[in-house]
């Protein structure tokens, strides 16, 4: 689970998010939860292909923007206790990609589509298995 601060700088996260190969980064403050930004909202904020804008005056711009700025503020959350199935009809019903795991306002981590699929997988195969 990777975590950044709600003053980080965009250009900081979206670095964060490449050297880890992740596509969710969730937002705190004080250990709570305060958003999760993703990969998309860093697509969704770049300028357009046409743009006149050189590589280094767009990640000037994205070392001038702060994460809180461009993170998706209302979180859906699950606890610890959260049934799985619970989790996955969240993940397919609201279409997003990950919900952080809150215990008593605090973050103890994530669960996302990769997750899910990891653990059909390792089910299917605990019963190949029987």
């Amino acid at each position: 689970m990777v975590i950044c601060r709600v003053k980080e700088r965009a250009n900081a996260a979206l670095y964060m998010m490449k050297k880890k190969r992740i596509r969710h980064l969730l937002v705190t403050d004080d250990g709570k939860v305060r958003g999760i930004v993703t990969n998309r909202d860093f697509r969704l904020m770049r300028p357009s292909p046409a743009t006149s804008l050189s590589i280094y005056e767009v990640h000037y711009l994205l070392d001038k923007v702060k994460v809180k700025e461009i993170m998706t503020k209302k979180v859906i959350t699950v606890t610890p206790a959260t049934p799985i199935t619970e989790a996955a009809r969240l993940l397919l019903n609201r279409r997003i990609g990950a919900l952080p795991v809150v215990k008593d306002e605090k973050v103890v981590g994530i669960i996302t589509e990769t997750n899910m699929i990891r653990a059909l997988i390792d089910l299917e195969e605990a019963q190949d298995m029987s």
